[in-house]
């Protein structure tokens, strides 16, 4: 397949195993069918390249043979700009059984889990990592904190921290879409 080493067909594939073991962390795991949505400008910053609606539409095709012997029959729908990948039970039972639990992430969500979690809490679990956390208070009315590792080491997303009355809310991202969202 020419399109999988020309496009980054991996970078898609561990970003879909990274939203599936968290998912997997929060709730468990279960043999099912998962549906993960993605902005068509999420999958063309993961496979680091700019597709037209339609070239978008022929590389996913490949990319879903690509994930065939893994995952089983991943299929994709689109609406609008917005795709859809729909991981079968063997997909998810995959990352439950070769893909280890990131313990940081772990951590991360149980922590962030708590009742009364405080910023203190929060920031405690990413400094067990490392020295090198950044941490901003931001004021855009969607979150209240951005934090990440400085050399996205042992983790490159960056996480967006709202608090909310007795409890924390997250959100995390790829540093390309951060940055695109306009954050």
């Amino acid at each position: 397949m020419e399109t999988q080493n020309i496009l980054n067909f991996e970078s898609l594939e561990n970003n879909i195993i990274d939203v599936i073991k968290e998912e997997q962390i929060k709730l468990g795991y279960r043999e099912e069918t998962l549906r993960l949505y993605y902005p068509m400008e999420s999958i063309n910053n993961l496979l680091g390249a700019v597709l037209t609606i339609d070239k978008l539409s022929e590389v996913l095709y490949e990319f879903c043979i690509y994930l065939k012997d893994r995952f089983g029959d991943v299929e994709y729908y689109r609406n609008n700009t917005r795709y859809c990948f729909v991981i079968p039970p063997k997909g998810v039972t995959f990352v439950h059984e070769e893909v280890k639990d990131p313990i940081f992430l772990q951590e991360f969500i149980e922590t962030i889990s708590t009742h009364d979690c405080s910023l203190d809490d929060i920031l405690s679990v990413f400094h067990r990592y490392s020295d090198n956390v950044i941490c901003d208070k931001v004021d855009n009315g969607e979150f209240d904190y951005l934090i990440c590792f400085e050399n996205e080491v042992p983790d490159a997303y960056r996480y967006c921290i709202k608090f909310e009355d007795c409890h924390a809310i997250y959100h995390r991202y790829t540093y390309t879409d951060y940055v695109n969202f306009g954050f």
